[in-house]
């Protein structure tokens, strides 16, 4: 008989998967915002430092990581950008990142569970429904 832990257990490639898509999604959306002022309007002037790089590096990490391409080196470079999105711009306003600036926090949530996710998946990949997966079976068959 299968426990529910076994079960649980088989199908955490496949949540991984799903945890990568949703991530890798909502980081596009800043990068879009940023690059494109779409959905939000954040556009920023062509160059403009820091702020439109970090767009340029959220579009294109967002786009691997949603597609599972490259994920390890992308979700690294997305994880090292958010900590350096949350000591140089949030940290310095306040000490609670939950709290939002006008409350006296920082408003450093995102880019602290970005951080995190993403250097999850440097370690763990991007799961069963990844491009990468399908790359390494073409590779070593």
């Amino acid at each position: 008989m299968i426990n529910l832990t076994d079960r649980l257990d088989a199908l955490a490639p496949a949540v991984l998967s799903l945890v990568r898509i949703v991530f890798g999604f909502l980081f596009t959306l800043f990068g879009t915002s940023k690059m494109f002022g779409w959905p939000i309007a954040m556009a920023q002037p062509l160059g403009a430092w820091p702020v439109w790089y970090a767009g340029l590096i959220e579009l294109v990490a967002g786009l691997l990581i949603l597609v599972g391409l490259f994920t390890r080196a992308a979700a690294f470079l997305a994880s090292g950008t958010m900590a350096v999105a949350y000591f140089w711009q949030h940290q310095p306003l306040g000490l609670w990142p939950i709290v939002p600036v006008e409350y006296g926090g920082n408003g450093g949530l995102d880019p602290i569970l970005f951080c995190f996710v993403f250097f999850l998946l440097v370690f763990t990949g991007g799961g069963t429904y990844s491009l990468d997966r399908v790359r390494s079976r073409t590779t070593t068959d």
